[in-house]
């Protein structure tokens, strides 16, 4: 069994991100980089999916992450092949301007991961639920739609499902509204969209920091042009407004108001 995890490097949440004097971009000239946190959930679901195929007697199955951009993306790949991916694809494309990542959409996108994806035909393919950067949230589905597969969203967990319908079948665990699951059954080739927090994210062991030197990067070139349809107009950094507010009342109804806010408002239950 073959999974392909596509990944994107990202900048780091707490970095200090500047817009350009133009204002329709960030200045990326001094911005630490790392791997998109929906993306290393993807990827830790097809490792305990690997994991879990050896278990079953299912055979040994093999994770390949692929990520698209200029040179620095190699050290997310390398972080991902050091946490036990077995070899990494590198879709090349140039830093800044024409062809960049920068300059295309997220169909545009989809086609470079498609096209690597092709080459490898793997049985499933996962990506993060979005990025931390855009948060589009449309790449991986996209990609299903250019590759002619099944797909699923907002994933947390993978199971094998046995055979069935001419071929072997998963079942995953979607996450809904308030709480709610749900669990699909679906045939193989698919793809998934991984959603953050289904399984604790491992750290890269020593061993393998000095194995992931030895593993397989191969670069392709970007085989889809780039053909963006939108236009970005003005980036704005987010207006930071402080507000008070006293809640008054009993202290059973100050504390149903203030989990309320924590919950709707806030966002942090």
């Amino acid at each position: 069994m073959k999974i392909v995890v596509a990944v994107k490097q990202v900048p780091e949440r707490e970095a200090a991100l500047r817009v350009t004097p133009d204002g329709r971009g960030i200045d990326e000239s001094d911005v630490e980089w790392t791997m998109n946190e929906p993306d290393a959930y993807a990827l830790e679901e097809a490792l305990q999916l690997k994991q879990r195929a050896a278990d079953a007697g299912l055979g040994e199955a093999e994770v390949v992450v692929l990520c698209a951009g200029p040179e620095r993306v190699q050290s997310t790949l390398r972080e991902a092949l050091a946490k036990g991916a077995d070899r990494a694809l590198h879709v090349v494309t140039p830093e800044s301007g024409e062809g960049s990542l920068a300059e295309r959409g997220s169909l545009d996108v989809a086609r470079l991961l498609a096209e690597a994806v092709k080459g490898e035909q793997p049985e499933l393919v996962l990506t993060g639920l979005q990025s931390d950067d855009l948060g589009a949230g449309q790449t991986g589905v996209v990609m299903a739609e250019l590759l002619g597969v099944p797909h699923a969203t907002l994933v947390l967990q993978v199971e094998f499902a046995g055979q069935g319908g001419g071929g072997r079948r998963i079942k995953v665990r979607r996450e809904l509204e308030d709480g709610w699951t749900q669990f699909v059954e679906m045939p193989l080739p698919a793809l998934l969209t991984i959603q953050s927090g289904g399984n604790r994210l491992r750290y890269a062991t020593l061993m393998g920091i000095k194995r992931a030197r030895q593993k397989e990067m191969r670069e392709l070139s970007a085989a889809a042009p780039a053909q963006r349809v939108d236009e970005v107009v003005r980036v704005s950094p987010p207006l930071r407004v402080k507000q008070t507010e006293m809640l008054t009342g009993a202290a059973e109804e100050i504390a149903a108001k203030l989990v309320e806010r924590l919950r709707f408002e806030v966002k942090v239950l």
